[in-house]
């Protein structure tokens, strides 16, 4: 069953706080609570509140035993970001942006295989051409010619008909 909690406009950098939640993601609870503990940060005690608001969750909307529990997805999104002007130089004015998050952990009671990371961007050069042509992509190797003095399989071949049919 899955089990869900979220806190929304936390005041911290979504960047800033994706560092932290990539470490407890797949965890048992318990590893991921003493993670949290242990990493100095903002962003682990944001994260370690939304934790266990989700155990707590588990626990009492859906009668789950806290000691089975894994985190399965933990997201931060972006929230509002709050505007403001410092002053500067010759009368001008720089932004300054006060980014807000937006934090997600689900947790559930069945345990899953942890499945092959991929990597999320651009596909490789490599991996296109493996599409496109398959597996082998390697140029064939060159072919040894056969010296100019032996006669080629063609004539050999039709030497050997002409003395069948003399026979």
């Amino acid at each position: 069953m899955l089990v869900r909690s979220t806190t929304k406009y936390a005041r911290i950098s979504p960047k800033k706080a994706r560092h932290v939640v990539r470490e407890i993601q797949g965890l048992p609870v318990s590893d991921a609570l003493d993670a949290l503990t242990y990493t100095p940060k903002k962003s682990a005690h944001l994260i370690g509140k939304t934790l266990k608001s989700a155990i707590a969750n588990a626990e009492n909307n859906h009668e789950l035993s806290a000691d089975e529990l894994i985190v399965k997805e933990a997201v931060v999104g972006e929230g509002p970001t709050l505007k403001r002007f410092k002053p500067r130089a010759r009368g001008s004015a720089g932004a300054i942006r006060k980014r807000t998050s937006h934090i997600f952990i689900t947790l559930t009671d069945e345990f899953e295989a942890p499945e092959e990371k991929q990597r999320s961007g651009k596909p490789k050069k490599r991996d296109i051409i493996k599409s496109l042509f398959g597996a082998d992509t390697k140029p064939a190797a060159k072919k040894e010619q056969a010296p100019a003095e032996e006669a080629p399989v063609e004539d050999v071949e039709e030497t050997e008909s002409t003395e069948e049919t003399a026979e």
